[in-house]
């Protein structure tokens, strides 16, 4: 078991073991981006929104939600609140064993949450058979995790993706499509083309997407619909309801209920 301190560094390919639990109460982190060479990773917070950018998506992960991560995958992890983390690393031959090896958003059920756990908090030094139950329960719950799509696919044109990057980083709004004309010297047709392009969406469906995403976000950090709904600037409170319904089949409330 490693209970990380804030800022401590931690280098996961350095460890041999085939299963290396941490955990760690974190606030306003930032990983950079790096990458694991010998080993798969499985992040989640049962408390706290984390944020996940690898090369070309960004990820969400409220508390019912786990990210995998295979070895070789450059990613950076962001959280600006208080956030309990918990990440398990897996040697990357033992791990393909049972998971295909991919970015994957999985749903966690409450034994699932129980499990990972465990597995956080267990002692390195217990002999690896005293584990294996466990494992094999693990193992077959994460096989059954129904995966969740909320990702937002990042462009790749050297145009966008910088202003991209800002807004990420300074959690900007993104502009009108006429704004970000003006802003990049594009016109409006190739931007969609190139957005539709390089992330499968509209640049007004991308907005939206991240406007999902940041709403998520500020929910799961406490923020109330109205502060919600008034800084990614919706018209309303309702208007934003009814964006939020619309893409998740739930209120706000009622997605928020799904952590507990």
């Amino acid at each position: 078991m490693a209970v990380l301190r804030q800022n401590e560094e931690f280098d996961a390919d350095s460890l041999k073991k085939k299963v290396i639990g941490i955990a760690s109460d974190m606030i306003m982190h930032d990983s950079g981006f790096h990458e694991h060479k010998t080993k798969a990773q499985l992040l989640y917070a049962p408390s706290g929104c984390m944020t996940v950018t690898t090369s070309d998506r960004q990820f969400v992960l409220p508390p019912f939600r786990m990210l995998w991560i295979p070895a070789h995958e450059i990613h950076r992890v962001n959280f600006r609140n208080m956030v309990a983390y918990r990440s398990i690393y897996f040697d990357a031959a033992y791990a393909e064993k049972f998971i295909r090896s991919s970015l994957k958003v999985l749903h966690v059920n409450p034994l699932l949450k129980e499990i990972v756990e465990r597995i956080c908090f267990w002692e390195w030094a217990v002999p690896e058979n005293d584990q294996e139950n466990l494992l094999k329960v693990f193992w077959d719950e994460i096989s059954k995790a129904p995966k969740e799509k909320l990702e937002l696919r990042m462009p790749k044109d050297r145009r966008f993706k910088k202003v991209v990057e800002d807004w990420t980083q300074r959690l900007s709004m993104p502009p009108m499509l006429k704004d970000l004309a003006k802003e990049t010297g594009a016109v409006e047709k190739t931007i969609s083309r190139i957005f539709k392009k390089e992330t499968g969406l509209s640049y007004q469906e991308w907005r939206q997407q991240w406007r999902l995403q940041r709403s998520i976000e500020l929910l799961v950090e406490g923020n109330s619909i109205g502060e919600v709904s008034h800084r990614l600037e919706f018209s309303s409170d309702s208007a934003f309801i009814e964006f939020f319904k619309k893409h998740t089949a739930s209120t706000p409330l009622q997605y928020l209920m799904k952590q507990e």
